[in-house]
């Protein structure tokens, strides 16, 4: 028996009931044993941090990956979803250093590595249980209480698997080489990490005078962009076929680049001296700007250092043709000094701080700029400035602004270091990667191509140690003696080889275990690197299911994943990288990247700026069905940004929501009243209303499916809303009379059955959209136990019918074109006219009648010779005006019934003083319109409602 729905419904306790229900029914369960030896369907969820709340950056990922495992399950499919939290890295040890205050790694040695970690492991899951919540509040279906966690002892060893892999096929090599580091993590960061943290700043270019050791008083000026790194200069750089000045000026002699001088010198008037190519500079040598390491007799390649040399980059586009040379601090300069043989000079310590030898600069650190102004120039600059000033060696200098990397997580900025570093060889394997990354489906199509295929066509090597505490650490163990190596994949191997047990695999209990050397007698023991964050999350294909090399693995690759665009450099690029070294193929099928949520004004969302609604208060008091929708059909779906609009989003509670729930309201209502069942072999409607409104559902299916298909989300959900106002705002409102005052037995049973097949089939078109309303309508329907467990629709051709949709457009468009002309006539549309002729081919009598009733004419004429689409007969006789004011009377009527708190289906007894002349017509009318059981010429007593119209007459009516 279906229930009546109220019109009116508290959306938050809708919604509370039905993740009640899901509860207690088990269905998220449910719908994945139900498909239980179907085909499968795999999803890879991608795990967040539970170090915070979660935020509409979560929500946003959060519904693509809800939407399409439940599309795919009522498809028929078995997919099963599992949550993962991402547990090790630099986000949970921040989080530590700050509660215990400290700045330094050093801080963190001292305390204890093993404590350390013990209280990152602590501050993991702090806010695993608002994270569940939410998820659930969301709506998604998703198993979080089996999740696995890239801190557990399985997953790690999983990871060490992927490592040992990598291992035996020759791509994980060890290398010195220059790379950002964090002064402040004391970390190497990878190539992915980098492009993450560039920040605009200000810094300092000094142009420093070099005098040469032949020619004193003559100075080469070399132009600089990093001052600190001067106490490291070993060489200056020319260009041999760059054409140079010697020039003279008041206060000195200097060389130049000829295309530069005039823009090193400004408004200084100079003499040429002299005109030579950079030839003739290479093999002088100049005086050292400090004497720290040149005075170094045991400095190795001591003689080679502080003259000039070609190099092949040096160019006149800017600077001063020159340029200053520290090797230890920049790829090229490092290659440069190799090239030479020139001294390795590193003055700096990876925490960002002068070395030792440094004299003055002793304990200088790197890092800071001023308190007061964090985006200034760095203080060790301004600082260098002034001794290069005091000195007489400062030629000029200026601010400027750029862009420069920091560290995505503490926000300082990276110094260019030499260093050693593990690499994963990604150039071995790149030209396969480019070639399996053709079978990626991206949506939006253009990221294939563009920020995800752009990336992979420049990746690099992947630097993937870091000198870290909190992770998972590198299952290498090297021989303090010969310095022989040997990996191990598995927990069971190295407890074989040490003889020892391995009850954890973090570093502070790893680095404990020591093994014996095979190669001499020394001791093994594991290098303190630990790995890359990102190594974790691109093994979770493995380590979710703790996959160790045997047999084969499931769920690989996977039909669908979906991130945010900044994932395109991360998890997708990590997943893939792995997939191809490891298995030869990709790791994922086809990919949703959704773009960025911002405040309404366009900003970043900020807890301290407040400017945007806490995701849980915008769902409780809109609907998670509402916000759902929202985001699915935003540009945010198309890796695009979203300015979030509450306004935008109650515009979907207020119609889409309340287009859906009134229609099924509606419905309900009558259905109740009649007792009306669905039948289970309905006849094929004859009306052309029935039968248009499912020629245009089964389009929408189609179309739909096309999409979701395609992993398409806003082409899907997009289709929703113009349905629904289809429905709504022109199927119901144009066949009310056939559920209410229909005395025809059989068409009244046409259109119950259509109406029911329509709001049934919706409920399952959007019920991965929107699963809570189309859960409480679909069972109430159908008695069944979910929507969620019902079979996705399929699109019936036979029911499409083209021409009548197009007839019906053609239709509608003419009602809204007569309407105009009423309104343009001020002509009210209860007001009958006689006739509207219409510049168009004879419609059927169906939508003929249609367009009568809509427009309020008597008939429907046609004249194809007429210049205008429609043309008004506006003359009012006194016998349509008769029936126009019986129209406001049946409308006063009606509202009084509303007023006096009737039930439509109630009957009434009325009285209505004032209209005689209109009940001496039209009094059977009046009766059948308004469920009158009788006109009375008098009506008092109890039970009575009365009012006063606006044109005098007096109505009262009671409950017959």
């Amino acid at each position: 028996m279906i229930q009546k729905a109220e019109a009116r419904v508290n959306i938050n306790e809708l919604e509370e009931g039905v993740l009640q229900y899901w509860d207690d029914a088990q269905i998220f369960e449910r719908s994945v044993s139900a498909r239980e030896g179907r085909e499968s369907k795999s999803f890879y969820d991608g795990p967040p941090f539970a170090t915070g709340l979660p935020h509409y950056g979560h929500l946003v990922p959060g519904v693509i990956k809800d939407v399409f495992p439940r599309y795919l399950t009522m498809k028929g499919y078995q997919v099963k979803r599992q949550w993962g939290w991402d547990c090790h890295g630099l986000p949970i040890e921040n989080i530590v250093e700050k509660e215990l205050g400290f700045k330094t790694k050093k801080e963190i040695e001292d305390f204890g590595i093993d404590k350390f970690n013990e209280l990152c492991r602590t501050k993991v899951l702090s806010y695993a249980a608002d994270w569940k919540y939410a998820m659930r509040r969301f709506g998604r279906f998703v198993d979080m209480d089996h999740a696995y966690r890239t801190m557990d002892k399985d997953y790690m060893e999983s990871v060490w698997w992927v490592w040992k892999t990598l291992w035996d096929k020759g791509l994980v090599y060890e290398s010195y080489r220059t790379m950002h580091i964090c002064p402040r993590c004391e970390t190497t960061l990878s190539q992915q990490e980098v492009s993450e943290g560039y920040s605009d700043i200000k810094d300092l270019a000094v142009t420093v005078k070099f005098e040469l050791v032949e020619e004193p008083g003559t100075y080469l000026l070399a132009w600089t962009t990093t001052p600190w790194t001067l106490p490291g200069n070993v060489a200056l750089a020319v260009g041999k076929d760059i054409e140079y000045l010697k020039v003279k000026t008041t206060d000195g002699q200097y060389i130049v680049a000829k295309n530069l001088v005039a823009a090193v010198l400004e408004q200084k008037e100079y003499t040429v001296l002299q005109t030579f190519s950079g030839e003739s500079l290479v093999g002088k040598s100049y005086k050292p700007l400090f004497p720290y390491y040149a005075s170094d007799a045991n400095l190795a390649n001591r003689e080679n250092g502080w003259k000039v040399y070609h190099a092949d980059f040096i160019n006149t586009e800017m600077g001063t043709g020159i340029a200053h040379e520290a090797p230890a601090f920049g790829e090229e300069d490092m290659q440069f000094g190799k090239e030479y043989h020139l001294p390795w000079v590193q003055h700096i310590s990876t925490a960002g701080t002068m070395k030792p030898e440094t004299g003055e600069w002793a304990g200088k650190d790197v890092k800071p700029r001023a308190k007061d102004k964090p985006t200034e120039v760095r203080e060790i600059d301004l600082e260098m400035k002034k001794v290069l000033e005091q000195n007489g060696q400062l030629f000029a200098a200026a601010k400027y602004d750029h862009s420069y990397p920091h560290c995505w997580r503490c926000d300082t900025a990276l110094l260019n270091y030499a260093t050693s570093s593990w690499f994963v060889a990604v150039e071995k394997i790149k030209d396969q990667a480019l070639e399996n990354a053709k079978k990626i489906r991206w949506s939006p199509e253009h990221i294939k191509s563009g920020r995800f295929g752009k990336w992979l066509e420049g990746a690099r090597d992947w630097s993937v140690s870091r000198q870290r505490f909190w992770a998972s650490v590198i299952p290498l163990w090297k021989c303090e003696s010969c310095s022989s190596t040997r990996v191990f994949g598995s927990v069971s191997e190295l407890e074989s080889a040490s003889g020892q047990v391995v009850p954890d695999l973090h570093k502070h209990i790893v680095d404990t275990i020591t093994l014996p050397c095979s190669s001499c007698t020394g001791t093994m023991r594991r290098i303190p690197d630990v790995l890359d964050t990102w190594f974790d999350s691109g093994s979770m294909p493995y380590g979710s299911q703790h996959y160790m090399g045997q047999g084969e693995l499931a769920a690989f690759p996977a039909q669908f994943i979906a991130e945010g665009t900044d994932q395109t450099r991360a998890w997708f690029y990590y997943l893939h990288i792995l997939g191809t070294a490891l298995r030869g193929d990709v790791a994922f099928e086809n990919c949703v990247v959704n773009g960025t949520v911002l405040a309404a004004d366009g900003k970043k969302m900020s807890k301290k700026l407040k400017n945007y609604p806490d995701p849980m208060a915008v769902i409780d008091k809109y609907g998670a069905d509402s916000l759902r929708l929202y985001l699915l059909s935003s540009p945010v779906v198309q890796a695009e940004s979203l300015n979030f609009s509450e306004d935008d989003l109650g515009a979907i509670t207020r119609n889409t929501f309340r287009m859906f729930w009134n229609s099924y309201s509606f419905f309900t209502t009558y259905a109740s009243i009649d007792a009306w069942e669905p039948k289970t072999h309905a006849p094929t409607p004859t009306s052309e209303l029935d039968r248009w409104i499912l020629s245009r559902l089964h389009n929408v299916i189609g179309e739909m499916t096309e999409a979701l298909d395609a992993y398409q989300p806003v082409q899907a959900t997009r289709l929703i809303t113009p349905f629904l106002d289809e429905l709504s705002n022109w199927y119901i409102r144009t066949n009310r009379d056939r559920f209410w005052k229909n005395e025809n037995d059989t068409d009244k049973e046409y259109a119950y059955q259509t109406l029911y097949t329509v709001l049934v089939e919706l409920s399952k078109l959007m019920a991965p959209f929107m699963p809570f309303v189309t859960e409480v309508v679909y069972r109430n329907l159908t008695g069944e136990d979910s929507v969620h467990l019902a079979d996705y629709p399929v699109a019936n051709v036979s029911c499409v019918d083209e021409v009548l949709e197009q007839n019906m457009t053609l239709t509608r468009e003419t009602i809204t074109e007569c309407l105009k002309l009423r309104t343009d006539a001020k002509i009210k549309v209860r007001q009958p006219l006689q006739s509207v002729t219409l510049q168009s081919a004879p419609l059927s009598v169906e939508l003929e009648e249609i367009i009568k009733d809509e427009v309020n004419v008597k008939e429907v004429l046609y004249d194809m010779k007429q210049e205008v689409k429609a043309v008004l007969d506006a003359n009012i006789t006194p016998e349509l005006k008769l029936e126009g004011d019986m129209r406001e009377l049946v409308r006063a009527i009606q509202a009084a019934r509303k007023a006096a708190g009737l039930a439509v289906d109630d009957r009434i007894v009325l009285c209505v003083s004032g209209a005689e002349a209109i009940l001496a017509t039209y009094a059977d009318l009046v009766k059948h319109e308004v469920l009158a059981v009788e006109i009375v010429e008098t009506l008092d007593g109890d039970g009575v409602y009365t009012e006063t119209l606006k044109t005098g007459q007096v109505v009262s009516l009671r409950k017959a």
